[in-house]
């Protein structure tokens, strides 16, 4: 990356009060070592979107990249699709991602179709696509507002594409859940947090990340009119969805 990336020690140090986690500047700064320590299974996620853009695309086709951050999506559809085979819009809520991300993939990929956005993916006027990439995204929109999100998707994909949908996750089960809980949390030690950093983390996404279960997710995207849809991942409590819209 054109940026220097730093070590994530946002919440290293004790805090009085521990603010709402926002993708501010100080985020953008160290976002893929966050991701790297934080999200079990985000390298495989990444990885295979390329591929499943070779396996379900039309040539030509547009790919929405929603809640794109610094366009780590969008940089692995670039590398697996010639330019003329993909037209990439990549989309975020936050400006300092937004420019970062604008300057990384006009770099790395001068040649390609790719066009990154500020917007809020509840009120994008989106066009006809191919495929739609929503990572870790919709976790971070209130509730009641993910129906509707899914519903707009669903509309926007041509007939016989796939969104791909990558969350974290709640079990039904609560004994199970608490299971995952604790050994998220290793898995986060194991890559060098404290549990101070755990904890104030935990605390900073409380009121800020609502994560659903995977019943509740595929349970939505069935309404919302896809004709299947699948776990292709689960690490932990982190997994990974694709959905099919019916070929006409």
């Amino acid at each position: 990356m054109s940026d220097a990336s730093y070590r994530d020690a946002i919440f290293t140090t004790p805090l009085d009060r521990v603010a709402s986690f926002s993708f501010d500047e100080q985020v953008v700064s160290c976002f893929p070592d966050m991701l790297r320590r934080s999200v079990p299974g985000y390298g495989q996620i990444i990885a295979m979107l390329g591929l499943m853009a070779r396996a379900h695309l039309r040539p030509g086709a547009r790919v929405y990249d929603l809640g794109c951050s610094l366009g780590a999506a969008s940089m692995a559809l670039a590398r697996e699709m010639d330019a003329e085979d993909i037209e990439i819009e990549a989309v975020d809520l936050s400006r300092p991602m937004v420019e970062r991300a604008s300057r990384e993939l006009a770099e790395a990929f001068p040649d390609h179709r790719i066009n990154v956005t500020e917007a809020d993916i509840r009120t994008l006027d989106y066009q006809p696509a191919g495929m739609i990439v929503v990572n870790l995204t919709l976790q971070f929109l209130p509730p009641e507002d993910r129906d509707a999100v899914i519903d707009k998707l669903f509309a926007a994909l041509e007939p016989g594409g796939v969104l791909i949908l990558s969350e974290k996750i709640i079990s039904d089960d609560p004994v199970e859940n608490a299971w995952l809980i604790e050994r998220y949390h290793d898995f986060k030690r194991a890559n060098g947090y404290s549990d101070l950093e755990i904890s104030q983390k935990r605390e900073a996404l409380e009121d800020v990340m609502k994560p659903d279960s995977l019943n509740t997710h595929h349970e939505r995207l069935a309404r919302a009119g896809f004709q299947r849809s699948h776990t292709w991942l689960q690490y932990l409590n982190f997994a990974s969805m694709v959905a099919f819209k019916a070929a006409e």
